[in-house]
């Protein structure tokens, strides 16, 4: 007998500022989408923005990849984490520069309050770098218990983020922005 998993619609939140940016964003895009039990179904532009809390480090490179998995939460944040790893991150102190950064910031319609894995991710309603690339692939997401994602990136228009464009592979392989 043959058990069926339940499979959920996810956003991850990717972002970088250290060591070619950019390149980071787009290899985890890849190894996010060869995990197994996933599959990748969506993926927004790049945006760049200012950091938030620690401000003397570079600009911060951004994007949502959707995907869909039946695997449980936990399980997919340690498989994030291992990628995060795979790219040097290192977590000095909240808010730091870092290579890659990949935050779980919705599962469906699942509220849940663990210390290992908040969700919604707690800050995602605030953060215009991470409502804008959302916005963009979802346009009527719903972050559950607040509502429409897109009425919270109206709310934070006093943080300036600049659409780059997607990401692509030129010839030889190299990461870049296509605008």
């Amino acid at each position: 007998m043959q058990h069926s998993v339940t499979q959920h619609d996810v956003f991850i939140g990717l972002g970088s500022n250290l060591h070619d940016p950019v390149a980071h964003l787009r290899r985890a895009v890849e190894e996010i989408a060869r995990l197994d039990g996933v599959a990748a179904t969506g993926r927004s532009s790049v945006y760049r923005s200012a950091p938030v809390g620690h401000a003397d480090q570079p600009d911060f490179f951004n994007a949502v990849l959707r995907i869909r998995t039946g695997l449980a939460p936990a399980t997919l944040l340690a498989a994030l984490h291992d990628i995060e790893q795979l790219h040097g991150r290192t977590r000095t102190f909240r808010n730091a520069p870092r290579t890659l950064d990949l935050d779980v910031l919705l599962v469906g319609a699942l509220r849940q309050d663990d210390p290992a894995l908040t969700l919604p991710h707690p800050r995602c309603h605030a953060r215009a770098f991470v409502l804008r690339p959302l916005v963009e692939i979802a346009p009527d997401c719903v972050i559950p218990g607040r509502g429409f994602a897109r009425d919270w990136l109206a709310a934070c228009v006093d943080q300036p983020i600049e659409k780059l464009g997607a990401l692509v592979a030129d010839e030889a392989g190299a990461m870049a922005v296509e605008r």
